[in-house]
């Protein structure tokens, strides 16, 4: 299941983009838009190789720049830092509980935000920056903790659904001795 995992994650890294793109509800409801990247590439560190988290990085960056007024290429550094991180200390971190998965996806959607504004300034470009940018920030870093949990319940679906669970064990034992014939 390791390439179709690997798929699958991509794959929603392309449809949280083109949801963020073309959904405005929540930039209309809360002034601010939800980025979902941090909180996927949490799940992708934790949960795959580093190949796809490599993957998941420069694609959903570049597609994430394509529909934004960022420079093309400059969420792909914050993106990967995260998932790498997330890969590096997988054995470490707890990443089963709901409350855990949402402390990694609030902080990395923190980080991201800020290393991405990092890279745009040295790069020359110059961002809209004001009081309300802190609002942003803040209902980005609580939506991405929030959706870091929903990727592992979704993945966890998916996973059910497409990988053979082996069957339940039955009430006979195979090291049982059968005797035939009159006792």
């Amino acid at each position: 299941m390791n390439w179709l995992h690997s798929i699958l994650v991509l794959a929603v890294a392309f449809l949280a983009v083109f949801f963020e793109a073309s959904f405005g509800g929540f930039r209309h409801l809360l002034g601010a838009q939800i980025d979902f990247l941090p909180g996927l590439m949490v799940y992708t560190g934790l949960t795959t190789g580093w190949p796809a988290v490599i993957l998941t990085a420069f694609c959903g960056g570049l597609w994430y720049d394509s529909f934004s007024l960022n420079p093309l290429g400059a969420s792909v550094p914050s993106l990967l830092l995260i998932g790498m991180l997330a890969w590096r200390g997988r054995e470490l971190l707890e990443n089963d509980r709901p409350g855990a998965q949402f402390f990694f996806g609030a902080v990395a959607s923190a980080f991201q935000p800020l290393a991405t504004l990092f890279v745009m300034l040295n790069i020359g470009a110059a961002p809209l920056l004001g009081w309300k940018s802190l609002w942003q920030w803040l209902v980005m870093i609580l939506g991405g903790g929030l959706f870091t949990p929903l990727c592992f319940i979704l993945f966890r679906r998916i996973h059910r659904a497409f990988v053979y669970q082996p069957a339940r064990q039955v009430a006979f034992r195979p090291d049982r001795q059968i005797k035939r014939g009159r006792s």
